[in-house]
């Protein structure tokens, strides 16, 4: 699976794919993530990528050239989809993850100033996607958040068991989350009160055990 982010700002990154389980996967070829500065593409002597809008209003405008020409340079999958990052976008879910994990290349554009030219949602990007009913400050963050959702999906990328765990919390589209419980089996508060761990986790029982998880998860779609 590869990912590739276009954003002008490539160091927000650095930190966040360096560690962790993201980091084992790409030291692992599981995953590659390429991430490309949007200035790189621009024409300008400046290396301009904003503009203002036409009609007026407040703000900059990010430009279609530039990102015309880094997705043509980019773009080297068939099984690829090209994603603009838009509060009017799709809201992205598990269902979405999921559809994205089959894919081989996943590009990501990342929106910032007043907006994105309108050319790149109709005529550049296949999906435009949003992760939540809130406007943020640019298409960065979502793009980590589709890089961890699907990267979760991807065979050994969770770990050793992770074909065990797709069987487990796949289901359909979605993914069943339920409680997790660890040890101490009773937290005691400086209150005195105690917190007990359901007494069928205790038990050994798988069956018991699938079904309280069952009857208590939740679907994520």
């Amino acid at each position: 699976m590869k990912f590739d982010i276009i954003t002008i700002f490539p160091e927000i990154f650095d930190s966040y794919f360096s560690e962790s389980l993201i980091k084992k996967a790409e030291d692992k070829g599981l995953i590659e993530i390429n991430i490309h500065d949007l200035r790189d593409y621009s024409i300008e002597k400046w290396g301009d990528v904003d503009g203002k809008p036409y009609g007026g209003g407040r703000g900059m405008v990010m430009k279609v050239g530039p990102i015309y020409r880094a997705v043509k340079e980019i773009k080297n999958e068939k099984k690829c989809k090209t994603v603009l990052f838009t509060p009017r976008g799709e809201k992205y879910n598990q269902k979405k993850a999921t559809e994205y994990s089959d894919l081989d290349q996943i590009i990501m554009i990342c929106g910032r100033y007043e907006g994105v030219d309108e050319r790149v949602k109709t005529q550049i990007a296949d999906q435009s996607i949003s992760i939540g009913d809130y406007v943020l400050i640019g298409g960065e963050i979502p793009a980590m958040v589709v890089v961890e959702s699907v990267s979760r999906l991807v065979p050994g990328v969770v770990g050793i068991d992770n074909e065990g765990f797709l069987e487990e919390r796949v289901i359909g589209d979605g993914m069943i989350e339920y409680p997790q419980y660890g040890r101490p089996e009773i937290f005691k508060t400086d209150e005195g009160e105690k917190w007990e761990t359901p007494e069928v986790l205790l038990s050994g029982h798988h069956k018991k055990i699938k079904e309280w998880r069952k009857e208590h998860g939740e679907i994520i779609n």
